[in-house]
């Protein structure tokens, strides 16, 4: 196993640690919203900080990275603290539980088990994660509660760590026509006559996550691709109003081509 270079500033980040914890062991004894506060209560602040988080990965900000990190490893001292009172775990009983799981999952690293390429890897992540949580399926370690985009990920990447997988990207994209011929053909309709909603949006289910398949083959994120356009639409959407505003344009009052021609201009920015 090769080993890792030293870490020069290991006992400054054990210290910073250290410091963190005393803070909390501090907060939880005197100021009154800290001690108000239960794993429940701070479960939506967690959630919310790790969008945060999201967000300054994808603006590159790695200023606001290093801010939310340090959110975040607050939340995790948080519940921590929590749970110790309760008798139940301390900190140190959940850093012990994580590096023996990696110790545990990684056989190819601390035990003779071979593992040549990232595919064999995970394939083996899979296998040992089935052993130890007793599922009775590959798919029973997906949390229900995961945004549908990021479940259809891990859906596919458990179900391919057990070789349950398309062979070649090509025949991935012949599903993504296929599903969007059957979708068009039926739903794609030119009256206005009512759909099917409930089969509608089965096929339309079927579309997307047929796309989401073809972009794991092509190591392309779906959530971060779809992220990315979601916030290309704001800013474009922000400069129509913006610039609109100071032509004396009110957007409520504008046609579609008028804001059409704002939306060709905010194309050309970067």
């Amino acid at each position: 196993m090769i080993q890792p270079p030293r870490d020069e500033r290991r006992a400054e980040k054990l210290a910073a640690f250290d410091r963190l914890l005393t803070i909390m062991d501090e907060l939880r004894l005197n100021c009154p919203w800290d001690k108000k506060q239960t794993l429940e209560s701070i479960r939506h602040l967690t959630i919310e900080e790790t969008y945060e988080l999201s967000d300054a990965i994808l603006q590159e900000d790695l200023e606001e990275v290093k801010k939310e990190i340090g959110d975040l490893m607050l939340h995790m001292v948080f519940y921590s603290k929590i749970a110790d009172e309760k008798n139940a775990f301390d900190v140190a009983d959940a850093l012990n539980a994580i590096s023996e799981k990696l110790i545990h999952r990684h056989p190819h690293i601390y035990g003779d088990v071979e593992a040549n390429d990232e595919e064999a890897v995970k394939a083996n992540w899979e296998k040992i994660k089935l052993k130890e949580k007793g599922n009775k399926s590959v798919l029973g370690g997906v949390p229900n509660s995961l945004p549908a985009l990021v479940k259809a990920v891990r859906i596919q990447d458990k179900a391919r760590g057990v070789g349950f997988d398309w062979e070649k990207k090509e025949q991935v994209w012949e599903k993504v026509e296929e599903e969007m011929q059957e979708f068009k053909a039926e739903f794609n309709v030119e009256s206005d006559q009512p759909i099917d909603k409930k089969r509608a949006l089965g096929e339309f289910g079927d579309l997307l996550f047929s796309l989401v398949n073809y972009s794991r083959f092509i190591d392309l994120d779906p959530e971060e691709a779809l992220e990315r356009t979601n916030l290309k639409f704001i800013k474009r959407f922000k400069y129509l109003e913006e610039e609109s505003k100071k032509d004396g344009k009110s957007i409520a009052d504008m046609s579609l081509a008028e804001m059409d021609e704002y939306w060709e201009k905010a194309k050309k920015l970067k």
